[in-house]
Formats: structure tokens, sequence, C-alpha cells
């Protein structure tokens, strides 16, 4: 039976061995479900947290990863907090009009117990990658500055990291910030175009793949009524980003961006993918905006993509047997 990056055709781990996980994220209510799922996920070990702006500011984000861990029982997980803005600098864009004020979706918890760590989030990611070659992988859910600044850190982080999942990237389809960017590329392209040309291996999972994977309104209610562990917490923070979707993309259910992501990680079989250098626009009209050389045509002289690594690009993707895997993940009491 052929294997699929660790994973057999069925979807059965060849090995039994966790894979080790850094998740790198600005919680964000969908965030906040992918993460819930992978500590779900026996195939996983989450070695921290790594916080960054986008749909909250850094702070905030760390202040939810911590809340997170505490409500999932694992207030051990470290939480490292990073950069508070981009890599060129200046003000970051917060998506609070889509997570609500505090990012879980106006729930307002009390502040977690637990402190954050006190290495940052580039400087925890090099160590943990340093301490673990080639068996880390990092799901990165935000904007890439922690990334970016782990590489500069680094020189052979990108060649000592096992594998960067991206939720990044509009492949031949529109953004969600404007026609031509999807938001966590748009938030840092700098730092995205650090990243895909590092080297390292790298999967991205783009809108174009993570908006045909939806929870309708009859799924939402499903969920609140079964006996998964953090049901009706996740439904409860689902309400203001469902109604924002409505009003946003006249979708009545809401899209599953980062879940879809963290299931490329435990079960990439579920996707197909396509080779190829993806570049970033940094200025412009057009800032955000991923291309990737498809190596449809060979050129005449070198442009902007020669001479770079290709990356993985999420191409197909299994809608009902991605949403059976993470109806189940929700739905575990």
């Amino acid at each position: 039976m052929a294997k699929v990056n660790g994973v057999v055709a069925n979807g059965v781990f060849a090995s039994a061995k966790p894979e080790k996980l850094i998740i790198d994220t600005d919680p964000g209510i969908d965030d906040s479900m992918a993460i819930l799922m992978a500590f779900q996920t026996p195939e996983v070990e989450i070695l921290g947290l790594t916080t960054v702006f986008g749909n909250v500011s850094t702070e905030d984000a760390t202040r939810n990863a911590l809340l997170l861990c505490e409500l999932a029982g694992r207030p051990d997980i470290p939480v490292a907090e990073g950069s508070p803005e981009p890599l060129k600098g200046g003000k970051p864009r917060v998506a609070d009009f889509v997570h609500g004020s505090d990012g879980l979706g106006n729930t307002y918890f009390s502040p977690p117990n637990a402190e954050k760590s006190e290495k940052g989030a580039a400087e925890f990611l090099v160590d943990k990658v340093s301490e673990f070659p080639g068996e880390v992988s990092v799901l990165a859910l935000g904007p890439l500055t922690n990334v970016a600044l782990a590489i500069k850190r680094d020189s052979s982080f990108a060649s000592k990291v096992k594998k960067i999942v991206v939720l990044g990237g509009a492949f031949f389809a529109l953004g969600n910030v404007n026609p031509a960017a999807e938001a966590n590329i748009y938030g840092d392209p700098e730092a995205a175009d650090v990243v895909f040309t590092s080297g390292a291996d790298i999967v991205i999972v783009g809108i174009n793949i993570t908006t045909q994977v939806k929870l309708t309104d009859a799924d939402l209610t499903e969920l609140r009524q079964s006996k998964g562990k953090y049901a009706e917490l996740i439904c409860n923070m689902c309400k203001f980003y469902r109604d924002w979707h409505v009003k946003s993309d006249g979708v009545h259910g809401i899209f599953l961006h980062d879940p879809v992501s963290f299931v490329a990680v435990v079960r990439p079989d579920l996707f197909t993918y396509r080779k190829g250098v993806v570049r970033v626009e940094t200025q412009g009209i057009c800032v955000g905006h991923t291309l990737m050389d498809q190596g449809l045509k060979r050129w005449n002289t070198s442009n902007p993509w020669t001479g770079y690594s290709p990356v993985a690009v999420a191409w197909t993707v299994n809608v009902e047997g991605i949403l059976a895997y993470i109806k189940k993940q929700l739905t575990k009491p």
C-alpha cells in the first residue's frame, strides 16, 4: 500500500510516533477550532504555540493561545509571543470585524492564569527545530512574520525544519482582502516571500482550497447538539463568525480555513498537490498576490522565479473526506 508523507493510502499512519508540531497562530475563531482539534489528535505532539498578529493583535493572540491551552487542560504547553508588526514595520492589519474584538467571537473569557514563555516566537521556533532536527513541523495559520524571522535568525532553520504547512495565498482565485490577495499573505508579504523562497519543505493551502470546505448552519446545529468536548465552546464562538460569512459572502455557515490546513498536516492524502516556485508581490496594487510558476513553459531568460526551490501547493481537495475528518475530531467527547 502506497505511503503519502508517512501516511498509507487509507489514512492510517505508517508510524505510531506522533508528529512534533508547533502551531504559529493568530487566534481567531477558525484558528481556535484547529488548535482544539490538534489537542484531540493523538497523531500530533504539540511542542508549543507561537503567536502573531492577524485576526487580532499579537498581544491578544497570546492571551487567546494561553486561554485555549487552559480550556484544553494543557497549561503546560508553552506559548511564545511573536512579532507585533510585519517585517517592514507599521501598524498591522487586524480582522476584528471577522472574529470579534476579542478574536473569539466576543465571548469575553476571563484572562488565562498561565504566563507566556520567556522566549520570543522566532527564538522558540529555532530552538525547538534545532533540538529535534528533521522532526518538527510548523503549521503557520497567520502572517508568516515569525517563521521568516526564524529563517533570518538561523540560516540552517529551513533545512532542519521537517515541513512548514502554510495557510495562505489564493492560487488562480480571488483573494479575500481584495481581488489580488489573501489575508495572511497580505498581512506580511515580505515575510511570505522570505519563507517561500527559503528552500524549506513547504506545503501551501490556499483559500482556493479552504473555501470549498464549510460547515453549514445545519452542521453547526448538529455540532452544538453533539457530545463533543469543545462543541458548545466552538459554536458560541462561531455565531459571530457565521453572521460575518452571511454578510460578506452570502454563505449561511462558516469556511474552515484553519481546520483544513491542520488536516494537511495529519491527512495529506486528502489533497493533491502541484509543485512550483511561488513568489509574493510586495508592492503595487497586487501586494500580497501569490503566483506560482507551474512549469508549463520553458522561459528564454531568467526571471524572479528562477533558481528557487519549488514548494507544494494544494491543488485539489477531497471535500467529503475532510469534512468527515473535521466533524469526527470536533465531536470527540
